[in-house]
């Protein structure tokens, strides 16, 4: 199997980030840079999606992506990021609940006490997606509808995906390797890392604090084999002008 791991483009809070005038949304949409951000990584996918076998090992995707399956989160911004790539390269596109932002979908009752929120509805998703393959479950009462999301539910949920991944997409004799791309949030990567590495959260050497930078609509690319996990490459951005490179 070979996972691809997409952050969405640019968001409202993204943009926001560190301007104390700016009203966090609980659920933001792309911003412009945002929308040309996932408008310029479905073509650069579209154009390499052609998978050609070579005889050696392909680690950086000259040869074409071959995705064969396509994720998203059930959070705006996700799903108006893996919309144009689905259509671009004519895959059905999926949801896949459990790769939300950490912390879920909340407010703000003051700078210290969070309150989780229903989130989009099943309708929102039909009106604006209609070929996404949406969980049976989600209705018109939102998809969250739980309180905010605590700091020990969140690598637990981490670890459930990764299990749960390698059960749907694993290699099996006899069967074609799937290609997968997810296309999450930059919190749910890393513990999606400590996960697969089995590392503790935020802790690195010397008391430092760890973090894997990911930029908006980069790509990273792990190889899930043979019992073993090889990362190939991390943030990959360079289907994106300089200017458009934002995190």
């Amino acid at each position: 199997m070979k996972l691809f791991f997409i952050r969405h483009g640019q968001s409202q809070n993204n943009a926001g980030w560190g301007d104390d005038t700016y009203q966090p949304s609980s659920d933001p949409a792309l911003t412009g840079n945002g929308i040309e951000q996932a408008r310029l990584l479905a073509e650069f996918l579209k154009n390499n999606q052609e998978f050609q076998p070579t005889p050696g090992w392909d680690a950086h995707n000259r040869y074409g992506f071959g995705l064969t399956h396509l994720y998203c989160s059930l959070m705006e911004r996700a799903a108006h990021t893996a919309a144009p790539i689905a259509r671009a390269i004519k895959l059905p596109f999926a949801v896949w609940p459990e790769i939300h932002e950490t912390g879920g979908i909340f407010g703000r009752e003051d700078k210290i006490n969070l309150i989780g929120l229903p989130g989009k509805p099943r309708s929102y998703f039909a009106n604006h997606f209609p070929e996404l393959v949406l969980p049976e479950s989600l209705d018109e009462s939102g998809w969250w509808n739980r309180p905010f999301e605590t700091d020990e539910e969140r690598q637990p949920r981490a670890d459930r995906f990764l299990a749960d991944l390698l059960e749907r997409h694993g290699d099996r004799e006899g069967q074609p390797e799937h290609r997968v791309a997810i296309v999450s949030h930059g919190g749910f990567f890393m513990h999606l890392m400590c996960a697969m590495l089995k590392l503790p959260w935020r802790q690195a050497a010397n008391d430092l604090r760890s973090w894997f930078l990911l930029s908006n609509c980069s790509i990273s690319r792990f190889d899930i084999s043979q019992g073993e996990l090889t990362i190939c490459y991390l943030n990959r951005t360079d289907h994106l002008p300089a200017h458009l490179v934002t995190g």
